[in-house]
C-alpha cells in the first residue's frame, strides 16, 4: 500500500475514533441534561431524499426507522470522511499532525455537518442559544481530540518504518 493509501486508512481510523468520541459525549450530554436526541440528522436526510425524489420503502414506522438509521450513517460518513481528508492532505503537504490538529479537525467536522444542514434549511445557527452551541461544539472538540490522536499515532508509526 502506498503512502496515500496508508494515509487514507489512518484517516478512516481517526475519523471513526473521532465519531465514537463525538457520539459518546453527545449521549453523555443527553443523559446529564435529560434532553432528547437531535432530529437534524434525520431531517437533513429527509430533505435530500425529497429533493432527489426518493421515497423510502415500507410503512410509516419502517420509513421512520430507515430515516433514523440513514441520519446516523450520514454522521459516521462525515466523521470518517473528514478524517480521511485530513490525513491525506497532511500527507500531501508533507506535514505531521501538530498541536492545532485537534481543534482544526473538530472545526472541520462541525463545519461539514452544520453547513449542509444550514444550506438545506434544516437549521439556522443564528437562532441557536448558548446551550445549543455548547451541545454542538463540545462533542466536535471530542471528535477532534480523538481523531488527531489517531492521526498522530499513524504519523509516528509511518515515520518509524
Amino acid at each position: 500500500m502506498g503512502r496515500f493509501g496508508q494515509a487514507a486508512v489512518v484517516g478512516a481510523l481517526g475519523g471513526a475514533a473521532g465519531t465514537t468520541a463525538l457520539n459518546a459525549v453527545t449521549y453523555l450530554d443527553m443523559t446529564l441534561r435529560a434532553r432528547p436526541p437531535s432530529s437534524t440528522p434525520e431531517d437533513t436526510v429527509q430533505v435530500m431524499l425529497d429533493r432527489a425524489g426518493v421515497t423510502l420503502p415500507g410503512d410509516e414506522d419502517s420509513r421512520r426507522n430507515r430515516l433514523s438509521a440513514l441520519g446516523a450513517l450520514s454522521g459516521i460518513a462525515t466523521g470518517v470522511g473528514v478524517g480521511v481528508a485530513a490525513s491525506v492532505l497532511s500527507t500531501l503537504a508533507g506535514r505531521r499532525p501538530g498541536s492545532g490538529t485537534a481543534l482544526a479537525l473538530g472545526a472541520a467536522a462541525m463545519a461539514a455537518s452544520d453547513s449542509s444542514m444550514t444550506s438545506l434549511g434544516v437549521t439556522d445557527p443564528r437562532t441557536w442559544r448558548a446551550a445549543d452551541w455548547a451541545a454542538d461544539i463540545v462533542p466536535h472538540l471530542a471528535y477532534g481530540a480523538a481523531a488527531a490522536g489517531v492521526l498522530r499515532l499513524g504519523a509516528a508509526r509511518g515515520s518509524a518504518r
